[in-house]
């Protein structure tokens, strides 16, 4: 095999990772990362020339083949997050979820089968997402076992304990930059759920960042089909839990396609509608989305030139717990997650673009 050419780092990623040490530390390592995988896994680089490999917030991805079939390369920043991912893809075993290849701790490093980067759930019609996003959920939602893995997720309920004490904390370091009505609408969620949660009985693995973007089509797979089978799960953040925990991402994302004669009513119907194509509790969905708003309403706080977002995260908790606040853009005129900063993507939001895995 011949040795690879050099991997061009989409600029984007290579901006977010020169702001620190550690990160331009590992843009310098990234080449070395990727030519080591491309030998150890006897894979080919599959890159038209010119073009750039798919990247998202936390990593790159590379098209390569491996025997002549298609694959793709990710190749992470180590984060929390990155070392979890592959523990719930082999649990999933490619249903529902991109499929897991090969794995290297060491280097953060993936090989995934190919899927359509150009194809996700971001550009079909809500009905047909409604229905493709809950077939895979269900198939998601698997029950604890004996297997290694499930010790490497945290808990949901544990989450929420945190934030019964992080959340008042923060809100009140930021200057309270919204209603305190709001903020113990989020602690009631944080302490009945954290409570309920841990003794419930009905833990499953959660995809806490199961958003429209996230879901990408597989290659065999011919829109407009609804089929969950024709579609598989990227980048997921894995937790246990309550399975409603994964419903706030759709409620954040695509808020202009929300009825305009009556956008509140339509966040809450979209949360019924998602949370009964999954066979899920909507009321439990509503709550635990009120709160995971309320969070990254206070991680938009403490950031600079993110006033966009954190006005779309107050929009939309306080739809859900609803008393919607004044003074807010109307729906339609809030961003999406990732357009109302230069800087870094939203929480729950990956980069436009980021493809398989």
């Amino acid at each position: 095999m011949k040795p690879p050419a050099a991997v061009p780092i989409p600029p984007d990623l290579s901006r977010r990772y020169s702001r620190t040490s550690g990160g331009r530390a590992w843009l310098g390592s990234l080449q070395g990362l990727i030519c080591g995988r491309l030998e150890r896994w006897g894979l080919e680089l599959d890159l038209e020339p010119g073009a750039l490999p798919w990247s998202g917030h936390g990593g790159v991805v590379v098209p390569v083949t491996r025997a002549g079939v298609p694959a793709a390369l990710k190749v992470a920043y180590p984060h929390d997050e990155a070392r979890v991912e592959r523990y719930a893809l082999r649990l999933w075993d490619g249903q529902g979820a991109v499929r897991l290849l090969e794995s290297d701790a060491g280097t953060c490093s993936m090989l995934l089968e190919r899927l359509d980067a150009c194809r996700s759930l971001q550009d079909v019609p809500l009905e047909t997402a409604t229905e493709v996003w809950g077939g895979l959920t269900r198939q998601l939602s698997l029950a604890p076992d004996q297997r290694p893995e499930w010790q490497e997720f945290d808990h949901v309920a544990a989450r929420a304990e945190q934030w019964s004490d992080d959340l008042p904390a923060d809100w009140e370091q930021l200057g309270r930059p919204f209603p305190r009505w709001l903020l113990e609408a989020a602690l009631e969620v944080c302490q009945t759920r954290g409570a309920v949660g841990r003794r419930a009985g009905t833990d499953v693995l959660v995809n806490s960042d199961f958003h429209y973007l996230n879901i990408l089509a597989r290659p065999q797979c011919q829109p407009p089909s609804a089929a969950a089978e024709g579609f598989a799960a990227i980048d997921p953040q894995p937790m246990i839990g309550e399975a409603e925990f994964s419903v706030a991402p759709l409620l954040w994302n695509r808020l202009r396609d929300l009825p305009r004669s009556d956008p509140r009513q339509g966040l809450l119907e979209r949360c019924r509608d998602f949370s009964a194509s999954a066979g899920l509790d909507a009321e439990v969905a509503r709550q635990w989305s009120l709160a995971r708003e309320v969070e990254n309403a206070l991680s938009y706080a403490g950031r600079p030139h993110h006033d966009g977002d954190l006005a779309r995260s107050l929009w939309v908790a306080s739809t859900l717990a609803g008393r919607t606040l004044p003074g807010l853009p109307a729906a339609h005129d809030l961003p999406e997650p990732g357009q109302a900063a230069s800087a870094e993507g939203a929480p729950g939001q990956a980069a436009p673009g980021h493809a398989s895995g």
